[in-house]
């Protein structure tokens, strides 16, 4: 199993390139960041910072959209940093969260994010794309290599993903939920006449080490409010219907009554008291390293191939030093003993 972080990129960028270093230094492999340009400062300008400053550790935004980004321009960013720095560079993208809400705007649809998933991976592998009856490629890109990996939680977002994403985000730690969307990806790759195993599967939360389970609890609440953004548009469109959308996902937004997004992904925001603290529990990995260990393992015997720590909360330093010292030893040694 890999290991990566997600972070914000709250000022000063320098305190988000000083984390990216120390998690390389504690043998993470991946560095992710949110992509909200409004809310935080510019992530792609960041990730070159991150990469000169790295020697291995791959970067990209969990996740960017199609529509506050054009699909060339992003493509364009990360064959630019790979041209730059080798091959370090992915790309996670979605339909559109923070970045489209805060500008109240609506996340794109699925057809969009299909078309903007193919013109990225062809265009960011030094191939051809079709644009607008035009046929696009970068000259210059002949040795970049960028993989794409797809964000969702419904259904026809899960088959999309299998059927053409080279990897899938999942933003929750939850095993009930993490065999259900894995299990539809990997069907829609099937059916699609891939092969399921290479559709590599990303699992991302927040994560806390430490005995105060009721602190942790507090400062990591924020996640399920932010996971209630997408999990309100599955009810919207699904309703109760648990043969479409598990109620282990959906249930424990009854009492959601709306967000903030100049507040997302904060800790203590205002609007996320409605999070019961099982969910938390369920969402997020709290708790002693081999409470840690134990839930990581979990999910690794369910397919996943990576795990990546939200690091939005108060004890980040503790959280990476113990990652480093005792948890990824005991589930990637050899990782770790390259770090």
């Amino acid at each position: 199993m890999d290991f990566g972080v997600v972070m914000q990129c709250n000022p000063p960028a320098s305190r988000v390139v000083e984390l990216a270093v120390a998690a390389e230094n504690r043998g993470f492999t991946h560095v992710w960041t949110f992509d909200s340009h409004v809310l935080w400062h510019e992530p792609n300008v960041i990730y070159s910072q991150i990469l000169a400053a790295t020697r291995n550790v791959i970067v990209g935004p969990m996740v960017t959209n199609p529509l506050t980004r054009d699909a060339t321009v992003t493509a364009s960013t990360f064959a630019t940093l790979n041209s730059m720095y080798g091959n370090r560079t992915v790309c996670g993208i979605g339909r559109g969260d923070s970045a489209v809400r805060v500008l109240s705007g609506k996340p794109s649809t699925l057809a969009t994010l299909r078309d903007s998933i193919s013109v990225i991976r062809e265009l960011g592998n030094g191939r051809t794309a079709t644009i607008n009856d035009t046929e696009i490629r970068f000259p210059w890109a002949a040795r970049s290599r960028l993989d794409v990996y797809g964000a969702g939680y419904g259904p026809k977002a899960l088959e999309m993903i299998g059927q053409v994403a080279d990897g899938f985000i999942l933003q929750l730690a939850d095993p009930t939920i993490v065999e259900w969307t894995v299990s539809r990806v990997k069907q829609a790759a099937e059916a699609a006449g891939r092969d399921p195993d290479s559709v590599s599967i990303v699992v991302a939360a927040p994560a806390y080490v430490g005995d105060d389970i009721a602190h942790q609890r507090d400062q990591c609440r924020w996640f399920g409010g932010m996971v209630g953004n997408h999990v309100a548009d599955l009810v919207n469109k699904y309703g109760g219907d648990d043969t479409q959308v598990p109620a282990a996902l959906t249930d424990y937004i009854k009492n959601r009554t709306g967000y903030d997004y100049n507040e997302h992904g904060r800790v203590g925001n205002s609007h996320t008291s409605f999070v019961p603290d099982e969910i938390v529990d369920r969402f997020c990995l709290l708790g002693t390293p081999d409470q840690h260990i134990e839930r990581l393992e979990e999910l690794r015997s369910l397919g996943v191939d990576q795990f990546a720590v939200y690091l939005q909360h108060d004890g980040k330093d503790a959280t990476l030093g113990a990652y480093g010292e005792t948890i990824i030893p005991a589930l990637a040694p050899t990782l770790a003993a390259r770090a």
